[in-house]
């Protein structure tokens, strides 16, 4: 069996309630979240969170050393759980994210975080192509809604056409408590 870590993305203070740029249902995604990593903890499984900062204070969120650039109580790291810093949408992008998941043998990714059609899109993609097997867990990742060319997409629309792209072409995009099944 691959050896399996779970790899937490943007769950940071900005995308919730009271937040700078609050999503649509990032409470329930990281409560489901939680759940993950409570269950890969219980079985002392490798954990990373990752989280983003702007380089600079004009960015419309999480800026730097600020409240909201901090990961979220309800995913906090422990001691000993790498937490990655990034500057780009890609979690791999510039960081030493593929360095310390190669350093402990780590072969499958299970992905939940923020943005659905951000982060989330773009770190699995990144993880495919670095030849890691990919599960994301869809309830465990939340969006907003978006506009384009004079029309609202609705969050959930996003982030679904986000997941069936990712299921069409990285790997396996499942329910928590399926993929907790699984472990």
């Amino acid at each position: 069996m691959a050896k399996t870590a779970l790899l937490l993305i943007d769950f940071q203070n900005d995308y919730f309630q009271d937040g700078m740029w609050q999503l649509v249902g990032t409470e329930a995604a990281a409560g489901q979240g939680a759940k993950l990593l409570a269950a890969f903890r219980e079985k002392s499984m490798p954990v990373f969170h990752v989280r983003h900062e702007f380089p600079t204070d004009d960015a419309p969120f999480f800026l730097p050393g600020s409240e909201g650039a901090q990961i979220h109580a309800s995913v906090a790291p422990q001691s000993g759980e790498p937490v990655v810093l990034k500057h780009q949408v890609n979690s791999f992008r510039d960081t030493e994210l593929k360095a310390l998941l190669d350093e402990q043998g780590v072969e499958h990714l299970v992905i939940a975080g923020a943005m659905s059609h951000m982060c989330i899109e773009a770190g699995a993609r990144a993880a495919t192509d670095y030849g890691y097997q990919v599960s994301v867990a869809h309830d465990a990742c939340a969006t907003l809604e978006l506009n384009f060319e004079g029309k609202t997409i609705a969050a959930a629309d996003v982030h679904n056409a986000c997941m069936a792209a990712l299921s069409f072409a990285c790997g396996r995009v499942a329910s928590t408590d399926e993929l907790l099944a699984d472990l």
